[in-house]
């Protein structure tokens, strides 16, 4: 019992059995579970009830009406329900259904990586994306035509926003459902992955009173949540915030937010011209996608307002030469940008299922050539328990470059040098993404698989055994 003092409910239940009680106390979220374990209905006990098919499938002569009606199915609405909420349990941030000849593929990414779980039947392949359609409010008669759209949702007393966008494939429509969690969003710059020293040095960069900020990675690397958790930091009621997103993820107290509207006409640049007027203090771009947005982002940033923005390359110092490519001045480039910061997101050992690993003499060399020869080797990798999912892995922490604007790096850039010349330069300067990634495994935070996977290193993962 949650409450074992609730002798009203004990003198109940020991009337309709005729025998002792003996009262046990437990937590609310451990009786939760157990209800699901026994009472429950589970993905895979459905499925099994779901073999035998009970719905036609959907050919171009299915009505309106008839989609409407499978998908409004109790069956099916539940099949939907649970697939959804056992995501959020597991903490995946996407559920991709993806339709083959025969079969239908269910995926959660949970922590970057892609894991299958059960499949549906193949027959309620229409009946679940209709039944999502409805959900996102998106046409269902269309089948041939990627859409887009989303809908809210109240899960255990948490607020999740699900972004959905389909695409025709050739064994019919794949849904991709984007899951995010209102109320999770609590991440301050302390806690995203930073080093002591790359951490004072970010929040030196951000106290700037103008000037351009970037952030950098590929998709999924955490450049949002980063962007985020440095308005955070840096606000305060003395300042107006003001930004600009596609879409809005997490709604921050205090911050002006505007969702990109293309349909209607605005755009990062038209959107970002617009918020220049409103004489903000700190601006923020969530993406810079073209040379508009780029050149008025810049010149916002020559005009006393400090940007923060991201930009889609694989470090630092390829920002610079992305910028160049979009059409804008190395004057003002070496003008306005302040830093760029780089990122990507590893797995973490779970803390529920580590245990200590002795380091091959690959790994010890390979971090001694990255670190020196001085440090500290303490390597854990997960077994594998219900916490992580077997998988040994739990949570993701991002490893990080920081490149600072610096009279050198101001010439090379007023000289046009080579890309080549230019990252030299920089690299010598700095801690890059792959010394801070071997960095984490010699503390015993990830995995050097993690290190490789995400820096994408050239050595083979066989020269590591």
């Amino acid at each position: 019992m949650e409450n074992p003092l609730d002798f009203q409910t004990a003198d109940h239940i020991r009337i309709l059995t005729g025998n002792e009680i003996e009262r046990v106390i437990c937590r609310e979220a451990d009786m939760a579970a157990a209800m699901q374990k026994f009472y429950g209905f589970s993905v895979e006990r459905m499925i099994k009830h779901l073999e035998t098919p009970e719905h036609e499938e959907a050919t171009d002569k299915v009505q309106i009406g008839h989609l409407k009606e499978i998908a409004s199915e109790p069956t099916v609405v539940n099949l939907v329900n649970l697939v959804i909420a056992r995501a959020i349990r597991d903490r995946a941030s996407d559920i991709h259904i993806e339709p083959f000849d025969t079969i239908l593929k269910v995926k959660y990414r949970i922590d970057g990586i892609l894991n299958e779980m059960p499949s549906p039947p193949k027959h309620l392949h229409d009946a679940i994306v209709s039944r999502i359609k409805i959900l996102a409010d998106m046409n269902i008669a269309e089948r041939y035509v990627p859409q887009d759209g989303h809908f809210e949702l109240d899960f255990e007393g948490r607020e999740v926003d699900v972004r959905v966008a389909t695409i025709p494939t050739l064994f019919g429509e794949c849904v991709v459902m984007r899951l995010l969690d209102k109320t999770s969003f609590l991440f301050g710059l302390d806690n995203l992955g930073f080093e002591e020293g790359t951490l004072k040095r970010y929040q030196r960069l951000l106290k700037n009173p103008h000037g351009i900020v970037l952030v950098c990675g590929p998709t999924g690397s955490g450049k949002t949540t980063m962007l985020y958790a440095s308005l955070t930091s840096i606000y305060s009621s003395e300042r107006k915030l003001i930004t600009i997103e596609d879409p809005v993820e997490y709604q921050l107290e205090g911050v002006n937010q505007i969702p990109v509207r293309p349909k209607r006409g605005l755009t990062f640049a038209n959107g970002l011209r617009a918020i220049v007027r409103q004489d903000p203090d700190v601006i923020m771009v969530g993406e810079i996608r073209d040379s508009e947005t780029a050149e008025i982002a810049i010149r916002s940033a020559l005009t006393g307002h400090l940007v923060l923005s991201s930009l889609h390359t694989n470090d630092a110092p390829e920002s610079i030469t992305r910028l160049i490519d979009m059409g804008i001045q190395p004057y003002l480039i070496a003008s306005a940008v302040r830093g760029v910061l780089a990122q990507r997101l590893i797995r973490k050992v779970c803390p529920a299922c580590r245990e200590p690993e002795t380091p091959t003499e690959a790994v010890t060399a390979q971090i001694r050539q990255e670190l020196g020869a001085g440090v500290p080797i303490t390597l854990y990798r997960g077994r594998g328990c219900t916490e992580c999912n077997h998988t040994g892995y739990r949570g993701r922490t991002a490893i990080l470059e920081l490149m600072l604007m610096d009279e050198n790096l101001r010439d090379l850039i007023l000289q046009r040098a080579a890309p080549s010349v230019m990252k030299r330069q920089v690299l010598s300067k700095m801690q890059t993404m792959r010394q801070a990634g071997w960095k984490k495994v010699a503390e015993g935070v990830s995995t050097p698989e993690e290190v490789i996977r995400a820096t994408q290193l050239e050595e083979n993962l066989d020269s590591l055994e």
